[in-house]
């Protein structure tokens, strides 16, 4: 099906903590098993970040090793400089904002007034269930 959307570290987080609405983790588990998720290297780091609690962190080590993630190459590089010239972004957002941009990516997040004044940027919050596009089968 190839790669479709952009995951925060955030939605993750929410999606392996059981914070997301029943309908957005299923809706999310399905894009998961179909490998139409990515994440950026910044989201990597993030969700490898924190080891305790130890079942939490193996947990995370599994799902970010069935990911792609995006490495920071010189178009997400050049982009991220973009962005942060034309907006008080912070850099990591920044980073995750210019990578969804860079290969057209629909970013999902639950902060998305991080993101809102990103022009193109295709923003979506899973935890606003009625928000959520139908999958194909």
């Amino acid at each position: 099906m190839g790669t479709h959307f952009l995951a925060d570290s955030n939605v993750l987080i929410d999606l392996m903590l059981g914070r997301l609405p029943a309908v957005s983790a299923s809706w999310l588990e399905r894009l998961l098993a179909t490998r139409q998720v990515a994440i950026s290297v910044v989201s990597r780091i993030e969700l490898l970040t924190k080891t305790e609690p130890a079942a939490e962190y193996v947990l995370m080590q599994a799902l970010v090793s069935e990911l792609s993630v995006l490495a920071l190459d010189e178009p997400v590089i050049l982009q991220t400089i973009r962005l942060r010239q034309q907006h008080r972004i912070k850099l990591p957002d920044a980073i995750i904002a210019a990578s969804a941009l860079v290969h057209g990516l629909l970013l999902l997040s639950r902060n998305t007034n991080d993101f809102q004044a990103v022009a193109g940027l295709r923003l979506l919050n899973p935890h606003e269930p009625d928000e959520l596009p139908e999958l194909a089968d």
